[in-house]
């Protein structure tokens, strides 16, 4: 019985991906037939054409520096190499090493230093979300009229109403709010016994979505649904922020066909899994195409952290991993795709940084950047578009005051400027400084998935002298981080360590509440969702503000 029920379950799934497949040789958008198409086209034809570009924000999930075609990659990802090959490729480009930092940076254009989130990230029973007092991206896209949508994973936050998606800015909302789940199900534990569902409408538990389908195709599919539904007339800005390559290391049985000869089981997921998104990329493509989109369009494309070798990730030439600041944790795969360039097919290699995005695409989007808003991001459209320079000269990887202090760092070993126990990087021009404790640093070769099992024989290690807290590198040199020069150029080491010093006066405090048991799904109909109502809050504050002024009217009378 039970070979039966699997077996069924891979029929439906089977069916559920081939009618995903068939639109684009159908013709057809999903759920759209003829006759709406006619109607659809009678209704697009209304009106001017706008200036403003439509916006295609597309994020992957933990993509290895390696895990491209034009990288390098033994898996295939003809999508991705033929729109970075005619558009622009970024190849000296930075996000942040973990998934909410490069979320929150990307959409609010500030460090996390600013911010408060400069501490790992948000996890699901925290009652923590990005700041409400930060402006995002889609809102100020929104006041210059364009219709906002975002599919995919959110993780910035929402254990309160006002920190949902719908409410910083999206008028639509389909995907998930935790860090990673169930690729199928869309459940997610925490922890033993706090698990929950976690697809959503908008603002509300999709449950009638929950159909079985791989997220990576559900997600696209949604898109697809977007674009034929929106004029094509009015600017549009789709964030699609999908949950591939993140473990769980689930994918289709279909696209694991070329990769059988991996014997590496998680690198072969991980490769089917990447298959499977490079082929949704291509479909997002083809919907822009087909609903009248793509001549006005800018495609962007970014990691939001390296990939984790032990994931099946590879992030090789570069040193490390995701979760450090090590080359292989920042340095991300990322690539420009317009019709609007200029420079079409060439490769940009000068600095740029995943805040960037904020003030570029408001800038494109003929929006204004308030000037009280203290921005870390620059427009670095021409620098893409046309070859300049770039106005980013440095870039503040992140200070973590309550990261796990290095054992022998101290203020000495800082010269007196800066304690080298504190988690830290910055990069200035070539140069990149680390201190503290900079986490998994090795190198992690193509060959170290050559067996079934994880081998780390194959790996390249270091074994550093006892006590050492600072590293410098030239990055243009050296960008695989394999000579420290912090003894040959104290005087660089200490410019960097006074440029870190600076940043850190402008930081606020850092926001990681311990976890709330009032988060449990199990409180909240089984699905993670908002939890703090606040109005439980004024009540409480109501209460406490009666019980006070009883006492104080007892402490009156005593007096009297």
């Amino acid at each position: 019985m039970l070979a039966v029920g699997v077996l069924a379950g891979l029929s439906v799934l089977s069916l559920l991906t081939y009618g995903y497949l068939s639109w684009d040789s159908l013709g057809l958008g999903p759920g759209e037939t003829e006759a709406m198409r006619t109607g659809l086209g009678e209704e697009l034809g209304a009106g001017a054409p706008s200036s403003q570009p439509h916006i295609v924000f597309i994020l992957a999930d933990d993509q290895g520096f390696r895990d491209v075609g034009y990288h390098g990659s033994e898996i295939r990802t003809p999508t991705l190499d033929k729109l970075a090959a005619e558009g622009v490729k970024l190849e000296n480009y930075y996000v942040q090493p973990m998934c909410t930092p490069s979320r929150s940076q990307f959409i609010t254009g500030k460090y996390q230093i600013h911010t408060g989130l400069q501490h790992s990230i948000i996890r699901p029973t925290q009652p923590n979300c990005l700041p409400l007092d930060n402006v995002t991206l889609p809102q100020k896209l929104k006041e210059v009229g364009y219709s906002t949508h975002m599919v995919g994973k959110w993780h910035l936050g929402f254990y309160r109403r006002e920190c949902m998606p719908t409410q910083r800015g999206f008028d639509t909302f389909f995907g998930s709010l935790l860090g990673s789940g169930d690729y199928y199900t869309h459940f997610k534990c925490d922890s033993p016994g706090i698990c929950g569902y976690d697809l959503y409408e908008n603002d509300n538990a999709a449950w009638d979505h929950d159909n079985g389908i791989y997220s990576t195709q559900m997600y696209t599919q949604k898109v697809q649904q977007i674009l034929a539904s929106h004029n094509p007339r009015k600017p549009i800005f789709l964030y699609i922020a999908y949950q591939a390559v993140h473990s769980p290391l689930q994918a289709p049985g279909k696209y694991f066909e070329h990769y059988r000869s991996i014997n590496n089981i998680n690198r072969r997921r991980y490769a089917a899994m990447l298959a499977c998104l490079d082929e949704a990329i291509n479909n997002v493509t083809l919907a822009l195409k087909k609903y009248g989109y793509y001549e006005n369009s800018i495609i962007i494309y970014s990691s939001d952290n390296g990939g984790q070798p032990m994931a099946g990730g590879s992030n090789w030439p570069l040193r490390g991993s995701k979760g450090t600041y090590w080359e292989g944790g920042i340095r991300a795969v990322g690539f420009v795709h317009s019709p609007l360039l200029k420079n079409k097919g060439s490769v940009c290699k000068e600095l740029v940084h995943i805040t960037d995005w904020f003030p570029t695409l408001i800038t494109l989007a003929e929006g204004q950047i308030d000037e009280d808003i203290q921005l870390d991001g620059y427009d670095i459209w021409e620098t893409i578009s046309e070859g300049r320079r770039s106005p980013r000269v440095d870039i503040l990887h992140n200070i973590d005051p309550i990261y796990t202090k290095a054992k022998n760092g101290s203020w000495a070993a800082g010269y007196g400027i800066w304690n080298t126990a504190i988690q830290s990087a910055i990069r200035v021009n070539h140069w990149k400084l680390l201190t503290g404790n900079p986490g998994y640093s090795d190198w992690v070769p193509p060959q170290a998935f050559s067996n079934a099992g994880p081998n780390r024989w194959h790996n390249e290690r270091v074994s550093w002298s006892a006590g050492k807290t600072v590293w410098l590198f030239n990055i243009t040199a050296d960008p695989y981080e394999r000579v420290d020069l912090s003894t040959r150029y104290p005087d660089v080491v200490k410019q960097l360590l006074r440029r870190l010093s600076q940043f850190n006066k402008t930081a606020v405090p850092v926001r990681y509440p311990p976890k709330d048991p009032r988060s449990n799904p199990k409180l909240n109909g089984g699905v993670w969702g908002p939890w703090f109502k606040e109005d439980e809050k004024k009540k409480k504050s109501d209460k406490s503000k009666g019980a006070n002024k009883q006492k104080k009217n007892k402490n009156k009378k005593k007096a009297n």
